[in-house]
């Protein structure tokens, strides 16, 4: 059985990633948030910080699935945490969109990908067995192809 998300809870989960970011704002959250990872990445390169965020934006892309709400909640703080290090904001939105996608493809509470396993009689089991080595290839290409424009 294929569970679909209604639009509904998409804006409950929108609506719930706000919410965090207006009580992280007004309590000067993110401003406490944004100085420590400054100081702490503040030696690292344009590369190794968009590595950093794509290995961030991983995990993250898995327990949040919604990538508009994964937006909403991670965004405030790492575009302003890239303009102090001076990493182009575009770059750091490819990340963002890079571990999203690679994420998408085996994320289980993705109605496409529980849906075309279902459809295909495929074990979700066997689906991550086969899959993996395409994700690290993938992983890897994206790695690369940031390395690359942040050094250009």
């Amino acid at each position: 059985m294929v569970v679909v998300p209604r639009d509904d809870s998409l804006a409950l989960i929108i609506g719930i990633a706000r919410g965090i970011t207006v009580i992280m704002n007004n309590a000067q959250i993110t401003d406490t948030v944004l100085h420590w990872i400054e100081k702490a990445l503040g030696g690292t390169g344009e590369v190794w910080f968009l590595i950093l965020m794509f290995l961030l934006f991983l995990p993250l892309s898995f327990v949040i699935p919604s990538s508009s709400g994964l937006a909403t909640l991670s965004m405030p703080i790492v575009a302003p945490l890239a303009g102090f290090l001076g990493v182009s904001t575009a770059l750091v939105v490819t990340a963002y969109q890079s571990a999203s996608g690679v994420m998408n493809l085996v994320i289980p509470t993705s109605a496409v990908v529980m849906g075309g396993l279902a459809i295909a009689r495929v074990p979700y089991g066997t689906y991550l067995r086969w899959i993996w080595p395409l994700l690290l290839a993938l992983s890897g290409l994206v790695v690369i192809v940031l390395a690359i424009s942040a050094a250009i």
